[in-house]
């Protein structure tokens, strides 16, 4: 991998990148306070069938298609997979995660172009979700679609288990243990996702809307999702 497109992915899955990840869980909070997540055990189970069920099957195969739509500059197609993506989207405030982290990416982007890079198509674009502006710097970065992607689950990962520290709560050891098993199956991960046809996209994780749903009317709340 080229060393300075490594460098630009690095910044990109950092989380010091001043996108807001850091203040959603998606639905682990409630997953807390409702007894489902107790342990390093039971947060490892919460997060790998994320893993499995939503991010495999549905985000890491449509970031692969953003990914090639800006490459080919079929920008028709960015529309279409992006609003696919959002219409996926189960509740309300995982719709405004996604929507909020996009346009942060973007004004970091385009606004400021802090990352020294035109965002000019990025512009026309009323709503914009997290995954078509990531993959858009990708792009303009020449970083490799799979180092890419490996990048973003990666970013997606740490901040789950970030948030599994705060609530949970779990120690640091715990959460570089449960990183280092976790990341291990980004690789198959990416092979899966790369693999599946249009029409074998799916999101269908019922529990965790509830879930993520019920997070809208706890008591109390460190997380806006």
């Amino acid at each position: 991998m080229n060393p300075l497109a490594l460098t630009r992915l690095l910044q990109l899955a950092s989380p010091t990148l001043p996108v807001g990840a850091y203040s959603y869980s998606q639905g682990l909070e409630s997953a807390v306070e409702s007894g489902i997540v107790t342990s390093a055990g039971t947060a490892e189970l919460w997060i790998s069938d994320l893993m499995d069920g939503s991010m495999a099957r549905l985000e890491a195969p449509l970031w692969l298609r953003l990914h090639a739509a800006w490459t080919n500059g079929d920008l028709q197609r960015v529309q279409y997979w992006n609003d696919w993506f959002i219409a996926g989207r189960e509740t309300a405030e995982l719709r405004a995660e996604t929507l909020q982290m996009g346009y942060s990416l973007r004004r970091l982007i385009f606004e400021e172009d802090a990352l020294g890079m035109s965002g000019l198509q990025l512009s026309a674009m009323q709503e914009i979700a997290f995954p078509t502006v990531f993959s858009f710097a990708s792009v303009a970065w020449s970083i490799a679609a799979q180092d890419a992607l490996s990048g973003y689950v990666w970013s997606w990962l740490e901040n789950q288990v970030m948030a599994a520290l705060k609530t949970v709560p779990l120690g640091q050891s715990d959460g570089q243990r449960l990183l280092a098993k976790l990341a291990e199956r980004i690789p198959a991960l990416y092979e899966r996702a790369s693999r599946l046809a249009d029409h074998e996209l799916s999101n269908f994780l019922p529990g965790f809307a509830i879930l993520s749903s019920a997070h809208e009317t706890q008591y109390s709340r460190l997380f806006r999702s």
